[in-house]
């Protein structure tokens, strides 16, 4: 691991090799923490690189649990909505509030989170809140994917490795030192699905995900990262500014810029966006599913549900995709998803 930091701090990128070495030193119970942090730290001062990620991303995948989807059996195209976190706004939880949008309107959701780490409120925790199962082993999850056409894949739960990091990573996030975790989030659920949108705590990681994804061998995918009206950036297609997005689509990544005003949605001040804790969260999520909450929060999903559709493949643009996110709203079809979600047994042994 010595070496290896020294390596790092010359400024020297790391082979498939090294990083198979490193993981295997980062995730034992005899490597120090303090080595281990040292390593990461060094890591990201020299700034991970492409074919970094992509090899972080590779080992973790091959030790993780195996959630037993096969895309083949699902009632419509899998996708996953996810972010980096990290943007340090505590908006509430956006991604988990468009999965049962999406799931209203055809797509089959496998959304990949976790507990929060750098904000309030992670999706783990709202979906806890909610009464939702947020933790289904294998079997079970299979079977919610399938009669639901959505489900929640538990990160802790489903890469077991990650325990021996888990209090470093705490401490790390603490002293607000990112490393290379911060980045392997939303590229480390392990259906490996076709289509991702994912949203990224700053600019210079849009096509470099980008890349990363078409490296995976991912079908499409947006990459987004949106502003507010103060400059600062969000992990989710913004209605306060203009949002940086990069597209994978056929092998290819394409550069772009979304701005909501030309989709005739109105600019939402970044105080309006804000979440709060797990409970208060929940209560977000239910209002803008239920048609309570109008204004910026409904806006806001409406936008990032539309991106997700057009990712998905089920419609034309954003402006054929935000029609489809406001009548799943509208029609309460996308809150009855939440409540089948909540209200799931499984049938099956688990």
């Amino acid at each position: 691991m010595k070496a290896l930091i020294e390596r790092l701090k010359a400024g020297i990128d790391l082979n498939a090799g090294d990083i198979g070495v490193a993981v295997a030193l980062l995730l034992s119970d005899t490597t120090e923490d303090s080595m281990k942090a040292d390593f990461l730290t060094a890591l990201h001062r020299k700034g991970e690189s492409v074919e970094e990620i992509v090899c972080f991303v590779q080992q973790l995948i091959s030790r993780a649990v195996d959630p037993l989807i096969d895309p083949k059996n699902l009632a419509g195209p899998m996708i996953d909505v996810c972010g980096t976190g990290g943007d340090g706004l505590d908006l509430f939880n956006v991604s988990t509030t468009i999965m049962f949008v999406l799931a209203a309107g055809g797509a089959v959701v496998v959304k990949h989170g976790n507990r929060s780490v750098t904000s309030q409120c992670g999706s783990a925790d709202v979906l806890e809140a909610l009464g939702a199962p947020f933790d289904l082993p294998p079997a079970h999850l299979k079977e919610c994917a399938e009669r639901l056409g959505l489900c929640f894949i538990f990160a802790r739960q489903y890469h077991p490795a990650y325990r021996a990091l888990a209090e470093m990573r705490k401490r790390l996030a603490r002293e607000n030192i990112r490393t290379v975790f911060s980045l392997l989030g939303p590229l480390l659920n392990p259906t490996r699905p076709a289509r991702q949108l994912i949203g990224v705590f700053s600019s210079r990681l849009t096509s470099v995900f980008a890349d990363v994804l078409r490296r995976l061998g991912r079908e499409r995918a947006w990459v987004v990262h949106g502003l507010t009206e103060t400059g600062d950036g969000m992990d989710d297609i913004s209605t306060s500014g203009a949002t940086i997005l990069a597209e994978l689509v056929h092998g290819k990544v394409i550069s772009g810029v979304i701005d909501s005003r030309w989709l005739n949605i109105p600019p939402g001040a970044l105080d309006d966006l804000r979440g709060g804790n797990a409970a208060e969260n929940a209560a977000h999520l239910e209002g803008i599913l239920s048609g309570e909450i109008k204004g910026a929060k409904r806006d806001l999903t409406l936008v990032n549900a539309a991106a997700g559709f057009v990712v998905a493949g089920l419609a034309r643009d954003m402006t054929d995709g935000i029609g489809m996110a406001r009548e799943q709203i509208d029609s309460g079809r996308a809150l009855e998803k939440l409540r089948r979600f909540q209200q799931f047994r499984a049938t099956r042994p688990a």
